[in-house]
C-alpha cells in the first residue's frame, strides 16, 4: 500500500551505522537512509496536495532548528537504535504534525509514547542484541555522532516498493 513518512535524515551517521544497517535493518534494501522518524505512517502519496504540504510546512515552522548528537544505544524488544540528544525537538515536530493531522497518529497509534530513534537493527530480538553489542563497540571507538544542525524534515514516499524523497520542509529559525 502506498504511504508517506516524515523523517529527519542523518547522513552524518552513515559511516558508523551503514554496515550494521545493511546486515540488520531490512528497510535499507527499500532505499531508506539513516533517519529519525517524525511521523509514520502518513497518507497515501496520491493524496498529498499543495494544501497538505503547506499545512505541514506551517506546523514544522513552529519548531526551531537545533543541533543534536547520537551518543547512546537504545533497545526495543526487536530493535536496536541510536537515541538523539536532545530528543525534545523531535517529539515537538511529531506533536506539531499530529495537531494539524490528527487522523495520522504516530506509528499508527500502536505506541503511547514517541521515542525518537535512528534504527540500526529491526525485526528480530536475537539479531538486535548482536547489533547492539557491535554498535556499542563502534560508538566507543568513534565517540558520539555530532549531527549537523537539524534545519529540515523530509517527506518520504513509497508508492513503488522503494522509498524516495517527495518534499523538504524547513524548520523555524534557531533562537
Amino acid at each position: 500500500m502506498p504511504t508517506t513518512a516524515f523523517a529527519v535524515l542523518v547522513p552524518s551517521a552513515e559511516s558508523l551505522v551503514a554496515e550494521l544497517r545493511e546486515r540488520f535493518d531490512p528497510t535499507v534494501k527499500l532505499g531508506v537512509p539513516p533517519h529519525i522518524s517524525i511521523l509514520v505512517p502518513f497518507m497515501d502519496p496520491a493524496h498529498v496536495t499543495p494544501a497538505v504540504l503547506a499545512k505541514a510546512q506551517e506546523a514544522l515552522m513552529e519548531v526551531p532548528s537545533f543541533e543534536f548528537t547520537l551518543r547512546r544505544v537504545g533497545r526495543f524488544p526487536t530493535t536496536t537504535y541510536l537515541a538523539p540528544a536532545p530528543s525534545a525537538p523531535f517529539v515537538a515536530m511529531t506533536a506539531a504534525l499530529v495537531r494539524v493531522f490528527p487522523e495520522f497518529p504516530p506509528y499508527g497509534g500502536e505506541h503511547a509514547e514517541v521515542i525518537p530513534h535512528l534504527t540500526v537493527a529491526d525485526g528480530d530480538a536475537e539479531r538486535a542484541s548482536l547489533a547492539a553489542l557491535e554498535l556499542e563497540e563502534k560508538l566507543r571507538a568513534a565517540g558520539q555522532i555530532k549531527a549537523t544542525a537539524c534545519t529540515s524534515v523530509v517527506l518520504l514516499e513509497n508508492s513503488t516498493g522503494r522509498w524516495k524523497e517527495m518534499n523538504l520542509f524547513k524548520l523555524g529559525e534557531a533562537p
